[in-house]
């Protein structure tokens, strides 16, 4: 009895132990393919190495994007040591147009029921209206370059072809019947369950996937990657382009409110950094930058309201062009475009109004109407300039010497929207 009880004993203790599965980078995209959110994908691919993970998991939602930036991720995945699972979900999520490049390039490709993929089409990715053989030129790289992923991979190169050529689309059930993706997981533990014991095979290895148990690490963005991206979107880029010209504007047509001016500052730097992140139209910017000059020039040359009206035709123009030519996702639409244009160019038009009024009101009195008139400085007044108030208004003013707040002081000249004081004696 005790050497069968020995002999157990032994045979327990020598069973090796199960080491605990390598854990999994999950990564969850919902946005357009950009410079950011492909930097964004390609920091991953890092960050799993540098944990140790055994793969990475892309839970992708996407319009679709930008070609190059489409380039630059799939280049990475094919040279990348750890494998790439692209997981399309949850239900009712895409992975369309340059979406679809990424599915075909993954090592393991997954869809959740109710998602789709498909609509590559050389128009749907660069949003551009192009001649015939422009647009054969495209067609043709672009279904070359599908092809080539979904044979490395073993997948539907037929898929891959119509695809490009024929915006065809396959919903998940279909996808997986058509062999173009390899899974169809309800959740990400379906995932991992489905996943565990496939061999995926890589540059000059190929790896067996462990992953019944495993643990998920969420990868998130950092707080730069989050402020680039809310940048770069495009109606964030749009909206402080004119928060900026508009700010500029309202200060230069009313000089000294300060607060708009700092305002519109710090709007159009952000505007143009973002404008550096997207790709846009420089003939609709040049047309927006244009309407802004019209209406500045409005206020300097009676034109019986003809340079406004052709501010407001260059503004909408420019703004239509401004991200016409993007892909699906990277454009602004018509129910936010039109009345953003429609609340900006009342807001040129009224400040032009009151500034043009003011301007061409005071040359009817003279400038004898305020020469002479007593008024109080609201700021220190000196060389540099400074604020009084005269008559009921708020002026810009200067004077030789510095004047002190709240000085009583006497109009001695008028020169256009400015004037010159000096204290009573």
């Amino acid at each position: 009895m005790k050497s069968l009880l020995v002999v157990l004993l032994w045979v327990g203790l020598s069973r090796p132990v199960q080491a605990a599965p390598r854990p999994l980078l999950l990564v969850k995209l919902d946005d357009a393919i950009t410079p950011v959110s492909a930097n964004f994908l390609l920091e991953s691919l890092a960050e799993a190495r540098q944990r140790g993970c055994q793969a990475v998991i892309w839970e992708i939602d996407t319009p679709g994007g930008l070609v190059e930036s489409t380039r630059k991720i799939v280049k990475a995945m094919l040279s990348s040591p750890i494998p790439v699972v692209v997981y399309v979900a949850p239900a009712g999520a895409r992975a369309a147009s340059a979406g679809t490049f990424i599915v075909l390039a993954s090592h393991l490709a997954a869809m959740a029921p109710g998602t789709h993929l498909g609509a590559a089409h050389p128009v749907t990715l660069t949003g551009q209206k192009m001649d015939k053989k422009t647009l054969q030129k495209i067609e043709n790289d672009l279904v070359a370059w599908a092809r080539s992923l979904a044979r490395l991979r073993g997948r539907n190169e037929d898929f891959a072809r119509k695809a490009v050529l024929e915006s065809q689309t396959l919903t998940a059930e279909e996808a997986l019947k058509e062999h173009v993706v390899e899974i169809l997981a309800s959740d990400l533990q379906d995932l991992l369950r489905k996943m565990d014991g496939r061999t995926l095979r890589l540059l000059q290895e190929k790896v067996i996937l462990h992953t019944e148990g495993a643990v998920l690490i969420p990868f998130r963005e950092d707080l730069k990657t989050r402020i680039l991206r809310i940048l770069a979107h495009p109606q964030v880029a749009y909206f402080l382009l004119m928060l900026g010209l508009a700010g500029l504007y309202f200060e230069l047509s009313h000089p000294g409110a300060v607060l708009p001016g700092v305002l519109g500052a710090v709007g159009l730097v952000l505007a143009l950094f973002a404008l550096q992140i997207l790709p846009v139209n420089y003939a609709g910017l040049i047309l927006i930058l244009l309407a802004a000059l019209l209406y500045f020039l409005e206020i300097k040359i009676a034109s019986y309201g003809l340079l406004a009206l052709a501010a407001t035709i260059c503004l909408l123009l420019g703004s239509l062009m401004l991200f016409g030519r993007n892909p699906p996702g990277l454009r602004l639409s018509y129910g936010f475009l039109l009345p953003v244009v429609g609340v900006v160019s009342l807001f040129f038009l009224t400040v032009t109004y009151l500034a043009a009024r003011a301007l061409r009101r005071r040359p009817i009195s003279g400038a004898e109407g305020l020469l002479g008139q007593e008024g109080q400085t609201l700021t220190e007044v000196g060389p540099e300039g400074g604020e009084i108030f005269v008559c009921g208004e708020i002026w810009r003013a200067e004077a030789e010497r510095v004047i002190p707040p709240r000085t009583p002081v006497r109009v001695v000249a008028q020169k256009g929207l400015k004037v010159r004081v000096e204290p009573l004696k």
